[in-house]
């Protein structure tokens, strides 16, 4: 049974990403089974439809159910004693928490959802000062909340309505398998949609966990373009409830496309698009009204037994690398990014940008030096760790509290103590404690005949405005090579390309098999390893795993691999004049973009793109002729070229940028 649903639902996943889903009209969600037949034959019966466990309790969305109406005899076995397990059937075969869902095979069989964004300029009063140059979806910050079930298929359909930007949407550390199209990196894998213009995009659920779904058109997601979007599946740690994803953004009131080159313009700390804009810089008043704290509430324990929380951390930032803490209570972590890990526990932990964390947390206060406030009310802190030129001389006193933790309906504010030695040093979460709960054995580098450390890259900084006016960084191996996009001529609609690469897409071909695994040793320039600072570096179309992560060593001092179960993620923090070794299998055709998730890092330069088996995606979108895929992008491509080639619609609109030309108009990466 299972190889034959398998089968049809791997047909079904590759027509769907074909023909796209058809849709009922903007604003609705449509929900429809992927495979219509498989219940037939036994008389009607269907498999589970529940409300998954870690979904939100009340308002809106809390009727949201996990639909496996095609796995006919399997039940939810999913506890709040046991959510390791997630779907089971009679003859007590499993889709839990140890099922590798790297493993296209062992996906379950969920349902098709849709749904629609439409993205439109707008203002916002996130912090008691007015924000005039938001771009945002469905006239909401943070966007709309995207949910699915492990084994969905997701489509969604974006439409752009800005009068000045083009756009294109990337789904955060979604694998992406054999959907390279689906990626959404204007320049890369499609054009920019033009405004007026929209464009479906279509993937399948393989991993479960929290992220979010953002703007890859330059730095626009810093003005409000992006939305939580979390895949329900099994935990490695039990709890009773889960909450909203808690996205931590900074937030400035320029828009970040002068804020690459200002900086933002009274910055404050947002929870979920709400913060104090007078607490990060006491002297700032604000003009508006300021937003109440962003504030979660737990149930009080009953009878001693305290419920256990669900808490999705989500770092959507501009440039700031976090640290989250709640006074009083201790976070177990539990997944990291989209990989399930063996929980630890902490007082604190750190979120570079594009970074995610599950922590469990306990309704149970705990005492700080001295007992619990008794009045049930708690910070919730997000310190900026000392990264990149910041210290904590720079903000306030007491920046960091940016939400309250409630037991009771009280509005006072917390008058509770934060927990003492707080890390703030800019390194990602301690290296051995992150342990997936899946292990991997990683082989030797066949990017490499030596066999130990692949190739590498080196992140270098200086002016290079002969490129473009905004090229600074680059990534791309010994050479100062700040990477720029071709907005009107994506990777995607040249995979038949034989001869050498437009030098500035920094592409590097990597053509070895399925099964082969790519080691990148990502460091520092120069004999000192100079790194210009940290930078949480993220690799789409894959988890990768992190063979060393060490600072202040010039490579390769200090070289020793962990091969055996080490770290992964999709986003790592490059340490500060140190380096990274982190390795890939290259299992999914396509080109996949490498680069720095400081925003205004990655508009200088600082990434790459990693051509992966080039034959074998090019067999996959073999032609226009018949690819629908490569159809889709041409026509795309056209709207694009049409709206850009007529610089009145370049920004201001008022046709004053065309005497300065394209390459002022768009000065920077384009990513």
């Amino acid at each position: 049974m299972h190889l034959i649903d398998r089968f049809w639902t791997g047909i079904t996943y590759v027509l769907s990403c074909l023909t796209l889903s058809p849709f009922t009209g903007p604003g609705g969600v449509e929900e429809a089974s992927l495979l219509p037949s498989p219940g037939h034959p036994h008389h009607g019966r269907k498999g589970p439809i529940f409300k998954p466990p870690g979904r939100r309790i009340s308002g809106p969305g809390s009727d949201f159910t996990c639909d496996y109406s095609a796995m006919v005899g399997f039940s939810s076995c999913s506890t709040p004693t046991n959510r390791a397990c997630w779907l089971k059937n009679q003859a007590g075969f499993e889709y839990n928490i140890k099922t590798n869902y790297e493993d296209t095979n062992q996906t379950p069989i969920g349902i098709h959802r849709t749904y629609y964004l439409d993205l439109t300029d707008d203002w916002i009063n996130a912090d008691g000062m007015n924000f005039t140059e938001a771009k945002v979806f469905n006239k909401t910050y943070p966007g709309p909340y995207i949910q699915g079930c492990w084994g969905d298929n997701v489509t969604v359909v974006v439409t752009n309505h800005l009068s000045y930007n083009g756009t294109s949407i990337h789904w955060h550390g979604i694998r992406q398998w054999l959907t390279m199209h689906m990626d959404g990196v204007n320049g890369v894998t499609q054009c920019p949609i033009a405004p007026g213009d929209s464009f479906n995009y279509t993937f399948r659920a393989m991993q479960y966990g929290s992220s979010w779904y953002h703007s890859h058109y330059s730095v626009q997601y810093a003005d409000g373009a992006n939305g939580p979007l979390t895949l329900y599946g099994p935990s490695t740690s039990s709890y009773d409830e889960g909450k909203l994803p808690i996205l931590l953004t900074d937030w400035g009131h320029n828009s970040a496309f002068e804020a690459i080159e200002t900086g933002l313009k009274y910055p404050s700390i947002l929870l979920n698009g709400t913060g104090n804009v007078t607490r990060f810089t006491n002297n700032v008043k604000a003009p508006l009204p300021i937003p109440s704290p962003y504030t979660i509430h737990f149930d009080p324990p009953q009878q001693g037994v305290a419920k256990r929380y669900l808490l999705r951390i989500i770092n959507t930032s501009f440039d700031s690398t976090f640290v989250f803490s709640i006074d009083n209570h201790i976070l177990e972590i539990v997944e990291a990014d989209f990989v399930p890990i063996v929980p630890y526990r902490n007082t604190s932990v750190l979120i570079g940008i594009g970074q995610r964390y599950h922590v469990v947390v306990t309704a149970l206060p705990e005492s700080n030096g001295s007992p619990p406030p008794a009045d049930g009310n708690f910070w919730i802190r997000t310190w900026k760790a000392n990264c990149f030129r910041f210290d904590q001389s720079q903000a306030s006193l007491g920046y960091e509290k940016t939400g309250i933790l409630r037991y009771t309906s009280s509005q006072a504010l917390p008058i509770s103590t934060a927990w003492s030695n707080v890390a703030l040093k800019c390194s990602d979460e301690t290296y051995s404690s992150l342990v997936p709960f899946i292990p991997w054995t990683v082989g030797n580098p066949v990017n490499d005949p030596s066999g130990r450390v692949g190739e590498n890259f080196t992140v270098e900084g200086g002016g290079a405005v002969t490129l473009y006016p905004l090229a600074f960084f680059s990534m791309g191996g010994d050479r100062h090579d700040p990477l720029r996009v071709d907005y009107a001529n994506p990777t995607f609609l040249n995979l038949n390309n034989t001869g050498p690469w437009n030098p500035l897409w920094v592409v590097f071909p990597e053509n070895y098999t399925s099964t082969d695994w790519v080691y990148m040793a990502i460091k520092g320039a120069g004999v000192t390893g100079n790194t210009f600072r940290q930078h949480p570096i993220h690799l789409h179309g894959h988890d990768f795993a992190i063979l060393q992560q060490i600072e202040h060593a010039t490579f390769p001092n200090g070289l020793s691999l962990k091969t055996n179960n080490p770290p992964r993620r999709d986003v790592v923090l490059l340490p500060e004049n140190g380096y990274v070794v982190i390795a890939f299998k290259t299992d999914n055709p396509g080109t996949w973009l490498v680069h720095c998730h400081i925003a205004d890092h990655a508009s200088a330069g600082l990434a790459m793109q990693i051509m992966e088996r080039q034959t074998d995606a090019q067999n996959i979108w073999p032609s226009v002729k018949t690819s629908h895929a490569l159809q889709t992008a041409e026509r795309g491509c056209a709207k694009w070229n049409e709206w850009w080639g007529n610089c009145n619609n370049w920004w201001p609109g008022d046709g004053s940028s065309c005497k300065g030309g394209s390459n002022l108009a768009s000065p920077d990466s384009g990513i």
